[in-house]
C-alpha cells in the first residue's frame, strides 16, 4: 500500500522528471532536432549515468530501483507508451496507401523486407559483434534486432517532410504510403516475436492460439472494427460535450485493445496501436480532437516514458564504441538500400530513389520502444539496448540532412527564374479549388499547346489523392506532364482565399500551379521546397497581398530567395 512517504515521493520524482523532460526537448526542437532526444539526455542526466554518479544517494531517493515507488513508476511508464502507441496509431491514413496505389506499396515493402533480412543475417552469422549473451535464444534474438533495424517512424518521417516543404508532393506521398505499411507491418510482426517470448500476462495461451487471435484482432480492427467505430463517432459527437467525449471514447478503446493484446499473450502496446489505427481512420473524427489527444501525450506521457528509458541503465558504462558503429553501419547500409531499390522498383528516378531511401532511415522512437521491450524481456543487455538508443536518434537526425544534400546536388530549377507576367493571375475570379485550377490551367495550356480537359483532369486526380495546401496560405497544385519541355509556374491570388484542405485550416490566397516535364521528378521536388521555404516567414503572404504589380511581386521573391 502506498503511504504518504510514497505518494510524496512519486509526484516529486514525476514532477522533476517531467519538468527536465519537457525543458531539454523544447531546447532540442529550438536545435531542429527531435523532442526525444532532449527528453533521452533528461533521463541520462537525472539517472545512473550522471546523478547516479554525482549524488547517488538523491538519484535512488527520487528514482528508487525498487520497491512501491519503482512499481508506481514503471505502471505509469507503461500507461505512458501505450498512449503514445495509440496517438500513433491516430496518424496513421490507410487510404493514403490505396490511393498511392503500386509505387508506395513497392517501396514499403522492399523498406521492410530488405533490412529485415540483412539484419536478420547479420544477428545470426555475427552474433557476437553484435551484443548476443549466450542465454538467449538466437532466432529469438536476431528477430528482435531485425525488427528494431527495420521498423520506421512514421511521426519522425512525416515531420522532416513537412519541414523540408515535401509532405505533399508526389515523392513526400510514396514516403508517407511506405511508411505507413511499414509501420503496421512491422507491429504486427513484432507482436508475433512478442508470442514467442511467452505470455507476460501469465495466461498459458499456446504460441499458436496466441498468434492466431493477433492476426484476428489485427483483421477484425481494421475492417469491421473500424467501420464500426466509424458509424458510432457521429453518435458520440452527437450526444456527448466536444471534445471530452471524442477523448473518451479514443482512450477508452485504446485501453480497451491494450488489456486485450495483453492478456492475449502480447503487448499492450501492440493493441492501443491498432485500435489507434481503427479510430484514426475514421473521417468523423474532427482534426481538432486529433490534436489535443497527440499534445495531451506528446507533452505529458511521453516525455515521462522517454526520460524514464535514462533512468534504467547507466550510457557511460555500458558505451560500447565498435557496437554501437557495427549497428549504425548495418542501419544505414540496409535501410537506405531498401527504400533505393523500392523507389526504383517502382519506377522513379534515381535522385527520387536516393532520397525515397534517405526519407526511410528514420528509425526513431519506434527503434526505441523495442529496444526497450527487448531489454526488459531479457533478450538484449545494456551495451545494445545503448547502441539501438544512440541508432534511433541518429537515423533520425541524418534524413533530412542527407535528403537536402541528395536534392541539392543536381538543383537547376529557381522559382525566381520560372515566374512570369503572363502566367500571373492577380485576381483569381475562381471560387473552390476545381475553378481556380481551370481558371489557371486555361492560361498556360492555349501557350504551350497543352490539352486544358487532360491538364485539369491530371491535376485534379493528384488533388483527391491528398489535397496540396501546405499551410500559411499558400497551396502547390501541380501536375507531371509528359510533352512539357520545361517546368511552368503559374502565380495566382485569391482576395477571398481558397480551401485546399492546409494542415493549419487556413485558406490559400497564394496559389502556385506547378507543372514539371514526367523526365524531371526532381524539378518538382525543387521547386515545392523553395516555396515552402520561403512562406515560413508569417509576414511574407501580407506583403504579397499589399502589393499591386507582378514587377513588385518579383522583386520581394528575388530579394527573399538566394
Amino acid at each position: 500500500m502506498l503511504t504518504s512517504y510514497h505518494i510524496t515521493i512519486l509526484f516529486l520524482s514525476l514532477g522533476v522528471l517531467l519538468f527536465v523532460a519537457r525543458g531539454l526537448g523544447e531546447l532540442a526542437q529550438r536545435f531542429h532536432q527531435p523532442a526525444v532526444l532532449g527528453e533521452l539526455i533528461a533521463g541520462v542526466l537525472l539517472g545512473p549515468t550522471v546523478l547516479g554518479t554525482l549524488a547517488p544517494d538523491l538519484s535512488l531517493f527520487l528514482f528508487p530501483l525498487n520497491g512501491l515507488n519503482a512499481i508506481a513508476l514503471d505502471t505509469i511508464g507503461t500507461l505512458a507508451i501505450a498512449l503514445f502507441l495509440l496517438v500513433a496509431g491516430m496518424e496513421v491514413d490507410l487510404s493514403i496507401i490505396w490511393k498511392q496505389g503500386k509505387v508506395g506499396t513497392k517501396v514499403g515493402i522492399a523498406g521492410m523486407v530488405i533490412p529485415f533480412f540483412i539484419a536478420l543475417t547479420a544477428a545470426l552469422v555475427i552474433p557476437g559483434a553484435l551484443g548476443r549473451h549466450s542465454g538467449v535464444d538466437p532466432t529469438l534474438f536476431a528477430l528482435f534486432f531485425a525488427i528494431a533495424i527495420s521498423i520506421s517512424a512514421l511521426p519522425v518521417i512525416a515531420r522532416i517532410l513537412m519541414d523540408m516543404g515535401l509532405y505533399r508532393t508526389d515523392l513526400g506521398m510514396v514516403v508517407i504510403s511506405a511508411a505507413i505499411l511499414n509501420d503496421i507491418t512491422g507491429w504486427i510482426v513484432f507482436a508475433i516475436v512478442l508470442s514467442l517470448l511467452g505470455n507476460p500476462a501469465g495466461n498459458a495461451h499456446p504460441i499458436v492460439l496466441t498468434i492466431t487471435l493477433t492476426l484476428a484482432f489485427t483483421g477484425l480492427m481494421l475492417t469491421l472494427g473500424r467501420r464500426l467505430i466509424h458509424n458510432v463517432m457521429p453518435f458520440v459527437q452527437a450526444y456527448t460535450r466536444w471534445p471530452g467525449g471524442e477523448l473518451s471514447f479514443a482512450l477508452c478503446l485504446g485501453f480497451l485493445g491494450a488489456a486485450f493484446t495483453e492478456w492475449i499473450g502480447i503487448h499492450a502496446i501492440f493493441g492501443a496501436f491498432i485500435v489507434g489505427v481503427a479510430v484514426g481512420d475514421s473521417s468523423h473524427l474532427r482534426e481538432r480532437t486529433r490534436v489535443i489527444i497527440g499534445d495531451f501525450v506528446s507533452f505529458i506521457f511521453a516525455p515521462v516514458f522517454f526520460a524514464g528509458i535514462g533512468l534504467k541503465v547507466n550510457f557511460l558504462s555500458h558505451f560500447d564504441l565498435p557496437l554501437v558503429l557495427t549497428v549504425l553501419g548495418i542501419a544505414f547500409s540496409c535501410k537506405i538500400m531498401g527504400g533505393f531499390i523500392g523507389a526504383r522498383w517502382g519506377g522513379m528516378s534515381s535522385q527520387e530513389s536516393w532520397t525515397v531511401g534517405s526519407a526511410m532511415i528514420s528509425v526513431g522512437t519506434m527503434g526505441i520502444i523495442v529496444g526497450m521491450i527487448a531489454l526488459q524481456a531479457g533478450i538484449i543487455r545494456e551495451p545494445l539496448f545503448v547502441a539501438l538508443i544512440v541508432m534511433a536518434i541518429v537515423t533520425s537526425m541524418a534524413s533530412g540532412p542527407l535528403m537536402r544534400l541528395i536534392l541539392k546536388t543536381e538543383k537547376k530549377q529557381r522559382l525566381r527564374d520560372l515566374l512570369s507576367s503572363k502566367y500571373c493571375i492577380w485576381e483569381l475570379k475562381g471560387l473552390s479549388r476545381r475553378e481556380v485550377i481551370q481558371e489557371m490551367t486555361a492560361l498556360v495550356s492555349g501557350p504551350e499547346g497543352l490539352d486544358t480537359h487532360s491538364l485539369v483532369t491530371a491535376i485534379w486526380a493528384r488533388e483527391q489523392l491528398l489535397s496540396t495546401g501546405i499551410g500559411n496560405g499558400v497551396a502547390l497544385p501541380h501536375a507531371r506532364v509528359e510533352n512539357l519541355r520545361a517546368p511552368l509556374v503559374v502565380a495566382g491570388i485569391s482576395k477571398t482565399g481558397i480551401d485546399f484542405d492546409a494542415p493549419d485550416g487556413r485558406p490559400a490566397t497564394v496559389i502556385f500551379l506547378v507543372l514539371t516535364p514526367g523526365n524531371e521528378p526532381g524539378a518538382q521536388l525543387e521547386i515545392a521546397a523553395e516555396i515552402a521555404k520561403l512562406f515560413r516567414d508569417p509576414h511574407i503572404l501580407d506583403q504579397i497581398l499589399r502589393m499591386k504589380t507582378f514587377t513588385e511581386f518579383l522583386a520581394l521573391i528575388r530579394a527573399r530567395v538566394n
